[in-house]
């Protein structure tokens, strides 16, 4: 038996993306944008992004789903296979750094969903590699996609969820770290710390949470395009003794999305298998 199928036999059904709905979405209506996929090189089948595995989950739990992303085929991929969960799904395509976009994508949901009870703003990049390696436009890019983002899908978006609904921003433990030495990304990741606070206090009255799930080191198709770039990837310690899946990363966010978080908001829930503890 090979290392992957050692560690496979190891991973609980959530882990690898095959435990049976429970209904903990049920009857509500959820965007992820940032939900297609790029392709990053590796077996897509196996390794699902974040933002497909979050979609494909949160239809699988009973909600459904609109699925947004720049590249509208790459949507429409994520927006079938949550269809073959039994779940409505919708595909919309825009660009998250473009604010008329944004409008765009929001209203579309809107209509083809009847309504918003939760918003996952999955989208971040990287570039640049230390200070000295970091241009003014990679900073300025990076902060377009991860912080900018966040914002205009916040500013826009909670206003329209119903009451009782929640909103989900995708960070990284880079924004607690400098290991990565991408400080475009560490920036730009912790910038949402503040974002999440302002849009948790100000929505807190009416029942509307905000909160962010900050990922590790896991397996997606970027992770892993990142990690050969990265010749040590393999080798970094983790007390859990393995890599995260991006299906650890999507109950997490389903959580946040579910009424079983229901008094948490402002908060930042790490996925990282306990690495930052060292």
């Amino acid at each position: 038996m090979n290392d992957t199928q050692t560690r496979e036999r190891e991973l609980s059904a959530e882990a690898r993306g095959v435990a049976p709905g429970r209904g903990r979405l049920e009857g509500r209506r959820i965007l992820v944008v940032g939900g297609g996929q790029a392709d990053h090189g590796g077996d897509d089948e196996r390794m699902p992004g974040n933002g497909r595995a979050i979609s494909v989950l949160a239809g699988r739990e009973g909600a459904r789903v609109v699925v947004a992303d720049i590249a509208r085929d790459s949507a429409e991929e994520t927006a079938q296979r949550v269809r073959a969960e039994g779940a409505d799904a919708f595909s919309v395509a825009g660009d998250a750094t473009d604010e008329s976009d944004v409008h765009r994508i929001l209203d579309e949901s809107v209509t083809a969903l009847g309504g918003l009870d939760g918003i996952v703003m999955n989208v971040g990049i990287d570039g640049g590699h230390y200070l000295a390696g970091t241009s003014l436009e990679q900073w300025e890019r990076v902060f377009a996609v991860n912080a900018r983002t966040h914002f205009l899908g916040l500013k826009y978006g909670l206003p329209l969820l119903a009451e009782g609904g929640a909103a989900v921003l995708m960070s990284s433990t880079s924004a607690f770290s400098a290991s990565g030495a991408v400080p475009a990304m560490s920036a730009s990741k912790a910038a949402l710390e503040g974002l999440r606070n302002h849009a948790a206090m100000e929505n807190a009255a009416r029942g509307v949470r905000c909160n962010i799930v900050a990922p590790g080191l896991i397996d997606t198709p970027l992770g892993l395009s990142g990690g050969r770039k990265r010749e040590n990837r393999n080798n970094i310690a983790i007390p859990m003794g393995r890599r995260g899946t991006p299906w650890d990363v999507a109950y997490a966010v389903v959580w946040l999305l579910s009424g079983e978080s229901s008094y948490v908001t402002g908060q930042t829930l790490i996925v990282d298998g306990g690495r930052l503890m060292r």
